[in-house]
């Protein structure tokens, strides 16, 4: 597949989301970003903002199978990742896939359950492979984890730990709608209840497998110069050293943010990565992976604000 081809085909699966979903073009973009460099995306923002109906026409636009999981303070990891059952007829054991088995996995509300199983997302996150009994089981090639977090509610909640945030591409900050999208929101989907289907609102599948693999392998390609580089690994390592924050971003952070770069390019049509194209992600890559420093939270300043500040502070190349 050609760098052109890839734009078209992003382009054809914006527009196909479009039909369902009023605004998000922010969290559609990084979604798109995240399915062309393999990686998973975190949607945090306050209940009714189509953060669940985004990830269902995301996966009927894109062709991949779709899967959902309702976190619960009672979920254990066995009911995400399944179980060998006894059959007393045949007196072996058979494996009973849970519904991780999927190509697009919506984790939904993932902080409401406890430590031990969000964990469980830990090895198919990072391996894309879930381990049952000793026994290793592959998942899809193209597995992805679109998970959502309630960032209001402090009771009855689980912060995820850093490892499990580290394996995410990225941490979208979902926002109410402007009055304008507001408005075309209410007057498309007043007259029902409940969450809609995204066949109902037309929304078609516009790619299949092959044009996904074939994508990922062209993003892959992208050649990122020498000077992109150390600057992402600048920008990395001056997270570390930031006197506002407490924790910094993970060589895995440098990594990723590069990989993510590359699938900017390409669905923009290019062959080449800009430093530009760092700048743009590297809220929605970092947010997420530092930590800030008590004086800084006194301050009221934010990991945004900070990541901001690094972002003119350290020198792009020209």
């Amino acid at each position: 597949m050609t760098i052109d081809e890839v734009r078209q085909l992003a382009d054809a699966i914006r527009r196909e989301i479009a039909h369902g979903v009023v605004g998000q073009d922010d969290a559609v973009e990084l979604m798109l970003i995240a399915l062309f460099a393999s990686g998973h995306i975190l949607l945090e923002g306050p209940p009714g903002t189509a953060k669940t109906f985004l990830a269902q026409c995301f996966a009927r636009a894109v062709g991949l199978d779709y899967g959902r999981i309702q976190f619960t303070p009672d979920l254990m990891p066995g009911d995400i990742i399944g179980s060998n059952l006894f059959n007393f007829q045949t007196s072996t054991f058979s494996l009973t896939c849970g519904p991780i088995f999927t190509e697009l996995l919506l984790a939904d509300e993932i902080n409401r359950t406890p430590p031990k199983t969000q964990a469980a997302l830990l090895e198919a996150m990072q391996e894309r492979t879930v381990t049952i009994d000793g026994t290793s089981h592959p998942l899809a090639r193209r597995f992805m984890v679109v998970a959502t977090q309630n960032p209001i509610e402090n009771q009855g909640v689980y912060p995820l730990p850093e490892a499990q945030l580290d394996r995410f591409l990225f941490k979208h900050e979902v926002r109410y709608p402007d009055l304008a999208e507001e408005r075309r929101i209410v007057a498309a989907h007043g007259n029902r209840f409940g969450t809609p289907r995204a066949a109902d609102w037309g929304v078609s599948t516009v790619a299949d497998r092959a044009a996904i693999d074939a994508a990922c392998d062209t993003v892959a390609a992208i050649r990122v110069a020498d000077e992109v580089v150390d600057y992402v690994v600048a920008l990395v390592r001056a997270t570390r050293e930031a006197g506002d924050l407490q924790t910094g971003a993970s060589p895995r952070a440098a990594a990723m943010l590069a990989a993510a770069a590359r699938a900017k390019a390409a669905i923009e049509g290019r062959d080449f990565v800009l430093p530009d194209d760092v700048k743009a992600l590297a809220p929605a890559a970092l947010r997420h992976r530092v930590t800030l420093a008590p004086i800084a939270e006194i301050d009221g300043r934010s990991a945004d604000t900070v990541i901001a500040a690094l972002v003119e502070q350290v020198e792009a190349p020209r």
